[in-house]
């Protein structure tokens, strides 16, 4: 059986459409965005509602402090363990979330190496001092690998390098023996984009008055510093801004509206990368009972026959 994941850009309707799909299925729903992993931190992540969590159960929320660290690594070994319990009791496990790199980490899987903090420090420190070097390594150390990363990519060059350093084996090699993902059936949300932008300008508004500002400050004093990863996130990044007096007010809603927009048209170009096992929804061109019918026929046809 083919596991399904509900995926789209941020304001699109994911939450609502998914827990009818689970309530339907008696599913229960594994979150797959990078920011809800993050305790304390709700309004800017827009989480599932606490009513809405005891309608369905949720997975991979509230896992980790703001200062804690966390990778692609994690994730899909935490989630491919929480698939196997819900299996265990008979339940469908659904993906849900527009985080891309989550999305690829289990439909690709991920290569058994951890992230070592230190040596990716000593290669992005090395690549300071000598532009381009990076780049060149990994050309004469794997050039199989070379060729399928951007050279702009440091992350990924550095991630390439940092697992041969480490295991003394090429990267190029060690792809084709990924961890194993299952397999996954990929439904992306869609809107117009006129709606999807209004949407996404909503919900901005609708954070602010739910006490974003207020959130953002609480984050502060109980000491979480804004270099941290999770306070970069957008919301937090443009809140901290305002808060120390970067905007004024109309400036900071004005510029986290059109950064959300932004992050949810990058979202966009990064879901049409994948094409086997894909479905999209144009959530603009039908009634919600409509999407949730279209929705639910695409995973029916999932489960054997």
């Amino acid at each position: 059986m083919r596991i399904p994941i509900i995926c789209g850009p941020t304001a699109v309707g994911k939450t609502r459409i998914s827990i009818e799909i689970a309530k339907e299925f008696d599913a229960e729903i594994i979150s797959m965005d990078s920011m809800q992993i993050y305790k304390y931190m709700d309004i800017g992540t827009a989480k599932p509602s606490l009513i809405e969590r005891k309608m369905v159960p949720h997975h991979m929320i509230d896992i980790v402090y703001p200062d804690e660290e966390y990778n692609v690594y994690k994730y899909v070994k935490e989630a491919l363990k929480i698939v196997d319990n819900i299996r265990s009791r008979r339940k469908l496990p659904i993906f849900v979330g527009g985080t891309g790199l989550y999305v690829d980490g289990l439909t690709k899987g991920i290569i058994e190496v951890e992230p070592d903090k230190e040596l990716r420090k000593k290669l992005k420190k090395f690549e300071e001092k000598n532009p381009g070097s990076l780049r060149s390594m990994l050309e004469e150390f794997d050039p199989l690998a070379a060729q399928k990363i951007h050279p702009n990519d440091l992350k990924r060059i550095i991630r390439a390098l940092e697992v041969i350093l480490k295991v003394k084996r090429k990267f190029s090699e060690l792809q084709k023996n990924v961890v194993s993902s299952g397999d996954f059936v990929l439904i992306i949300l869609n809107r117009d984009r006129k709606e999807l932008y209004e949407r996404v300008n909503q919900r901005v508004e609708n954070m602010i008055e739910s006490g974003l500002i207020e959130e953002v400050k609480e984050l502060l004093n109980m000491g979480y510093k804004p270099n941290l990863n999770s306070m970069k996130a957008i919301g937090y990044k443009e809140t901290i801004d305002f808060i120390r007096g970067k905007y004024k007010f109309d400036e900071y809603v004005h510029v986290l509206k059109r950064n959300s927009r932004h992050y949810a048209r990058r979202q966009l170009i990064w879901f049409r990368r994948y094409h086997d096992n894909t479905y999209w929804i144009n959530l603009s061109e039908m009634p919600f009972d409509k999407s949730i019918e279209e929705i639910s026929k695409i995973i029916r046809s999932c489960f054997p026959s």
